[in-house]
């Protein structure tokens, strides 16, 4: 089987089980992704993720922080940030000086996490703030595709000056719908002229910048009746072929309500895997099930495993060349020496 490691998954506590590791170092196993339950402390953090790449050098260890009510790690030193609506309020009376708070946010934010030894936080959020989804909300930057576009370049700015990749989310746009996805399938009905026309620009004009991107758990049925997730012409099509990305896509949740139903049937974590990796997508996501046993993420490893095997889904080398693109480039500062950092100290300056 050619080399492919797609699954992030999680872990229940705060230290690795025997369990944990045995499926971290599952040879499909290309990356953790970390809650706040697995927070007690900044130490304890910092020995977590050492433990993990003692394990799996090369495994990816990501974490949803993106600031606002979606941070994970919040005390200990960690800066409390603000919500991305707060640059797009800051645009409209200062749009440089929002530019260079974001950036500023990007590089806190990054330089943080990499201190205690996280690779990947997913962000920037590229949503339109349509103002009726209450699951994006003020996650979103502001209701104009380009200043959208503009702040999220800026916050990935200071994002990769602290060695950290990125990945926009959530392809081709979250913003319009109200539905919840993590509860519910969210349906927007418009057509591809006018999805083109405003969420997705952000894709397109960050086309040569983004070195992720994750697709909604959203059907768009005048264009396709799966997910964006789950959808060649989504993916492959629009976003490579049309817009030329690049980088690794990686899904939303498989758990999410949005990811289990496609074509009228209830899947299977493994057959909604293999029809995300067969559509498109470099890496699948499964969280919050370890917390019970990991049943259902042993069950997902061997699955994929045998799905490949019996040809139902074909591991991509290029796939496998995109995740390993996403870990840090560059050795992270410990997070005494960030606190002596002049760079880290004027972007915390520059906060709004």
């Amino acid at each position: 089987m050619t080399a492919h490691a797609p699954v992030v998954l999680d872990i229940a506590g705060t230290r690795l089980t025997a369990a944990d590791r045995r499926r971290l170092k599952h040879p499909l196993t290309g990356g953790l992704i970390l809650f706040a339950r697995n927070w007690a402390d900044r130490r304890q953090l910092t020995e977590l993720t050492a433990a993990v790449k003692d394990l799996r050098p090369d495994l990816l260890i990501c974490v949803d922080n993106e600031g606002g009510r979606v941070q994970r790690f919040r005390t200990g030193g960690f800066t409390a940030l603000p919500a991305m609506r707060v640059l797009g309020e800051m645009w409209m009376h200062d749009p440089l000086g929002a530019t260079d708070a974001a950036t500023a946010l990007g590089h806190v934010l990054a330089s943080e996490l990499r201190a205690c030894g996280v690779d990947l936080s997913f962000t920037p959020v590229l949503d339109l703030d349509h103002g009726g989804s209450s699951v994006i909300g003020d996650r979103a930057f502001h209701r104009d595709a380009r200043v959208v576009t503009l702040l999220a370049k800026s916050v990935m700015h200071g994002l990769l000056r602290a060695g950290m990749a990125h990945c926009g989310k959530h392809y081709p746009g979250h913003g319009f719908v109200k539905a919840d996805s993590h509860v519910a399938v969210p349906v927007d009905k418009r057509s591809l002229k006018a999805i083109l026309a405003e969420d997705a620009r952000p894709y397109e004009w960050l086309s040569a910048s983004l070195s992720g991107v994750m697709p909604a758990h959203v059907v768009y049925p005048r264009v396709d009746h799966r997910p964006a997730g789950f959808s060649e012409r989504w993916l492959k099509d629009i976003l490579r072929g049309q817009f030329g990305f690049t980088g690794a896509i990686f899904t939303d949740d498989l758990s999410m309500e949005g990811a289990r139903h496609l074509d009228g049937a209830t899947l299977s974590y493994t057959e909604a895997a293999a029809l995300a990796l067969d559509a498109g997508c470099d890496l699948v996501l499964l969280c919050n099930q370890s917390v019970d046993g990991g049943t259902a993420v042993d069950e997902l490893l061997a699955g994929l495993g045998r799905a490949a095997d019996e040809g139902h889904w074909h591991p991509d080398p290029d796939s496998e060349q995109r995740r390993l693109a996403m870990l840090p480039q560059t050795p992270p500062l410990t997070w005494d020496e960030l606190m002596h950092d002049p760079v880290y100290q004027r972007a915390l300056e520059r906060l709004p």
